[in-house]
């Protein structure tokens, strides 16, 4: 077993993100998993991350807060508990439109070539 404590977990970036403060919880640098890795993004006010895709699927988790993911135009506002997946490829953008902090759990496969 391997355990990430809250109070240990390194930062990490992600690209095209702005007002976010991602840590690491498992997987990657943090632990050694062999399939996937789990973060944190912290988004504070106005934060957010640009339209991109990703070349594996993720899902995103909300645990405090409320987040919006728009996508082809249409937007889906995220509250607690609430989760989404977003397939390989999929254009997506994400948006803090309120003037709370919001915590997401991000869980992803490590990328294919990475394997």
């Amino acid at each position: 077993m391997q355990i990430t404590r809250f109070k240990d977990a390194k930062p990490y970036s992600a690209n095209l993100h702005y007002g976010m403060v991602g840590l690491r919880l498992q997987g990657a640098e943090a632990t050694q998993t062999d399939n996937f890795w789990v973060g944190l993004s912290q988004f504070l006010p106005g934060g957010g991350a640009a339209e991109d895709s990703s070349s594996v699927e993720k899902i995103y988790t909300v645990l405090n807060g409320e987040i919006t993911v728009v996508q082809e135009g249409h937007e889906f506002v995220l509250g607690p508990l609430d989760s989404c997946h977003i397939a390989e490829g999929e254009l997506r953008s994400i948006e803090n439109r309120t003037n709370h902090t919001v915590s997401m759990l991000v869980m992803m496969p490590y990328p294919k070539e990475q394997k």
